[in-house]
């Protein structure tokens, strides 16, 4: 490559040279043969890759054709294998599951709701029957206590009239003694 390096940078930096000078100039064995070489070196060094790539090609091809073998493939071929499994048998298993035990937890729920919903209905209904007994109780007390004001009126009344009758007594009594006395002084 080295022999390959120096014609490049010599070409072109010769270029504007006529072809015969050239040719003189590289036969010659002039002081400028050295540099140049070591120009093409330094080129083949710092700028030309080629052999690096290669040998990392090289080594790329080599361990993962020659050392792994297929062993990416086997493992790409294993999880083919799980993935169609898994969506062939254990989903719809897992789902068929699901759908079995979310039926059987929603006829639960359903029981449970109806259940409750009678409680509420018998509760309610409970309620209703207290509080139609603390009406009963309540209209009862009400009729009672008429009643009961009814007699006090009526026995206040009888009171009353009793009271007019003894005060009329009274004053005839007084009267008449008051007329007997006024016989009595009068003398």
């Amino acid at each position: 490559m080295s022999g390959a390096g120096p014609a490049s940078p010599s070409r072109s930096s010769a270029a504007p040279l006529a072809g015969d000078r050239k040719r003189e100039v590289l036969a010659a064995g002039s002081p400028i043969q050295p540099i140049i070489k070591d120009v093409g070196e330094i080129y083949s060094r710092l700028l030309d890759h080629r052999p690096v790539v290669q040998g990392e090609l090289r080594y790329f091809v080599k361990e993962f054709e020659e050392k792994r073998g297929l062993r990416e493939l086997r493992v790409l071929e294993n999880l083919k294998n799980t993935v169609f499994e898994t969506n062939e048998h254990i989903l719809p298993k897992c789902e068929q599951a699901m759908h079995e035990n979310l039926n059987e937890a929603l006829k639960r729920l359903q029981a449970a709701n109806g259940m409750i919903h009678k409680l509420q209905e018998r509760e309610h209904e409970e309620r209703k029957l207290q509080v139609d007994k603390l009406m009963a109780r309540e209209e009862k007390h009400i009729a009672h206590w008429e009643e009961f004001m009814k007699e006090q009126q009526n026995k206040r009344a009888e009171v009353d009239e009793e009271h007019s009758k003894a005060m009329e007594r009274l004053k005839e009594q007084y009267s008449e003694m008051e007329k007997e006395l006024a016989k009595y002084v009068s003398f």
